[in-house]
Formats: C-alpha cells, structure tokens, sequence
C-alpha cells in the first residue's frame, strides 16, 4: 500500500472513530465543505469519491516516527468539552494500536472548535 493510500485509509477510520464518541456532534468541515454546502445537490462530488475528512490531519515526520494526529470537532453543548477532547484522543490512540500494531503509539491533539 503505498503512503498516500495508508494516509487516506486511516484518515478515513481516525474520522469514523471520531464521529461515534459521545459528545462529538461532528468535525469540523473545512472550506471545500463549506462551499459545498452552498451548492445544489449533487454538484459537490467532483471526482466521485469521498473527499478527506477537513477535521482530521495525519502526519508523519519520517518513517520511523510516530504518528501525529489533529483532530478538530464539534462538540454538543451538554458535555463538557474537556470529556469530550480525552474521549476522543483515547479512541484515535486505541483504533491506532488496533491498525498499526507494533508500532510507536500516535501523537494525538484534539481541538474543540465549537459547540452545538
């Protein structure tokens, strides 16, 4: 699998992890998001596929490194933001371990950008 490939996949688990954590209401969409969303329907699948997730950002500094996460949600205006942030750096860590055994665990930042 090559490296672009192994990013788009586990941006792709990263967001649907996300996504089922309690208080998570969604990520943050991003400009592309954004104006699709101002669009008719249908207009705003391009190339037929799924676009990234704008809410999650996988990098990786060298081979050997670990992993480095940015997750950016939104999260429901019930639950304290602070539950919501170590809830879902604890699902990213363990749907990682899962994916990648063996391998160094991932750097993990989580940002509340709003509420809802």
């Amino acid at each position: 699998m090559t490296d672009r490939a192994l990013r788009t996949t586990l941006t792709g688990e990263i967001a649907a992890v996300v996504e089922a954590v309690p208080g998570v209401a969604f990520l943050r969409p991003g400009l592309g998001g954004r104006l699709r969303s101002a669009l008719p329907r249908g207009a705003g699948a391009a190339g037929g596929g799924r676009a990234v997730p704008a809410g999650v950002r996988l990098t990786r500094p060298d081979e050997a490194g670990p992993w480095r996460v940015e997750i950016h949600v939104v999260a429901r205006g019930h639950v304290r933001t602070l539950d919501v942030a170590r809830a879902v750096a604890r699902a990213v860590e363990g749907r990682l371990a899962g994916l990648l055994p063996g391998e160094q665990p991932p750097k993990v930042a989580v940002t509340v950008t709003g509420l809802v």
